[in-house]
Order: C-alpha cells, then structure tokens, then sequence
C-alpha cells in the first residue's frame, strides 16, 4: 500500500462523508493488495499519522474535512456495527443539564450488542446491555440531524439510569428539578 494512494482513497472517502472505518472497512478500500502487504502498510499508515488507531478494529481519518466533532459516537457505532445503540444514562442526561457530575471523557451507550469499556484517543465509550426490544427502544429515542447515534429522551435515561444504576445512586448523580421539567 502506497502512502500517496491510500492518501488519494481516504480523502476520496471524506468527500462521501466517512472519516471512521473499521479494518475490514480498509481491507475492502485496500483489496488490491495481500494480506501481509495490507496488515504492513496499515501500521504504516499509522506510524505516518495518514490513520490513527481508535481502538482495536477501528481507525480514524484524522485529516478528514468531513469531521462533525462526534468521532466517539462513530467509533461506538463501529465497535457494534450490527446492534441498536444509543446515547443514554449519564452522557444523556448530561446533555439536558439534568446531572449534576457531567462524565468528563466517558460516552455513556446502551447496546442491545455485548456490554464493555473501550479506551479510545476520544474518551472512554461504555456500553451498557439492554435486553429490551429494539420496537421499544425506538420509541423513547431522538434522531438528531447530522449526529451518528440516536440519544434517548430525558425520561429514557433517566429510567435506564435507574435500572443500571439503582435508585440510591441515581437520585445522587441527577438534579431532581432539572429532570422534572
């Protein structure tokens, strides 16, 4: 792989708006070449600064024009590509000014995929499993023009708050008022 072609396909990429893949992503904007070659000139894309590793499996165009500031939510979506995610508990409330301990670096996401913490250069993502039913899930969600994640409505998180959380903690972490408006 050719620094200045993988340049050329990554900005070509940006154009449509991608700026986040996954390896397999690359693999198939890369397929001309073998398997060592691709493994050997990712890491040199890496060590070039041309993509910068995210996490395990998912790389970030990190000159992309088409950047829109919600790198972390792109990653999440890529780490669980084929489950129902979206943004809630903490990261949810947080953003309705209804928590009172904003979580610095940490993007709060329940998953109908497996739960885990991932380390990213973007902050921590912590998925949380639901076993609710994506029809219901759907529901109590917002789409937000240009944001890559659905977030939940305020009542959404809070209840998924409490379930996660329990009620002792939850009532400590979030003002009462702000959630009851």
């Amino acid at each position: 792989m050719n620094v200045t072609l993988a340049n050329d396909r990554l900005r070509a990429w940006d154009k449509r708006g991608r700026y986040v893949f996954t390896k397999n992503m690359l693999r198939g904007i890369f397929w001309e070449d073998s398997d060592i070659a691709f493994v050997r000139g990712l890491a040199r894309l890496v060590e070039a600064g041309t993509l910068q590793r995210a996490c395990r499996g998912v790389y970030v165009y990190p000159h992309a024009r088409c950047a829109d500031g919600y790198a972390i939510e792109h990653v999440a979506t890529a780490l669980r590509p084929t489950e129902y995610n979206y943004v809630s508990l903490e990261s949810a409330l947080s953003e309705y000014g209804a928590i009172s301990q904003i979580p610095m670096g940490t993007l709060t996401v329940v998953t109908s995929g497996q739960k885990g913490r991932v380390k990213t250069p973007y902050g921590i993502i912590e998925f949380t499993h639901t076993e609710r039913p994506c029809a219901e899930l759907v529901t109590g969600l917002l789409r937000q023009p240009g944001r890559p994640m659905r977030i939940a409505k305020k009542d959404v998180a809070w209840r998924d708050l409490l379930r996660v959380r329990g009620r002792s903690q939850a009532e400590m972490l979030v003002d009462m008022e702000e959630l009851a408006v």
